[in-house]
């Protein structure tokens, strides 16, 4: 009987450690509103885990008065790569501005319900405040 509660305590262990990845879903993953690009529109963008990175596609969008709007670039992906260095820092990542139709070599710190993403081509540089959308 011991053998059996013994055995027992170990699957559930062993069961809890292997789920683990699973329940310990990346800080980061959900839905983002960006701020306005150069056009004035802006995006809600759905962060995900993409292999061991994060990843992310665009899936509205909204003009300046806040009314969504059709675009081709529902659907596009916009984040990759992103790679989580701790404390809720992201790098090695590219972010793809659809305003200027340029990728940028970029980073992203989190921040509460805030993220910071940032990116550079060449010495051209960016940053944005991102929030999480509801």
């Amino acid at each position: 009987r011991e053998k059996t509660v013994k055995r027992t305590l170990l699957t559930a262990a062993l069961l809890s450690v292997a789920a683990y990845p699973v329940l310990a879903a990346d800080p980061v993953v959900g839905m983002f509103k960006t701020q306005p690009g150069d056009d004035g529109n802006y995006a809600h963008v759905e962060l995900y885990e993409c292999g061991e990175a994060v990843c992310g596609v665009i899936r509205k969008t909204f003009d300046g008065s806040n009314a969504e709007i059709a675009s081709d670039k529902i659907g596009k992906r916009m984040v990759w790569d992103m790679i989580a260095k701790g404390g809720g820092h992201y790098s090695g990542g590219k972010i793809w501005a659809p305003d200027r139709e340029k990728t940028y070599r970029s980073k992203m710190q989190l921040d509460g319900e805030s993220l910071k993403v940032s990116g550079c081509v060449a010495i051209i540089c960016r940053s944005q405040i991102w929030t999480r959308a509801q």
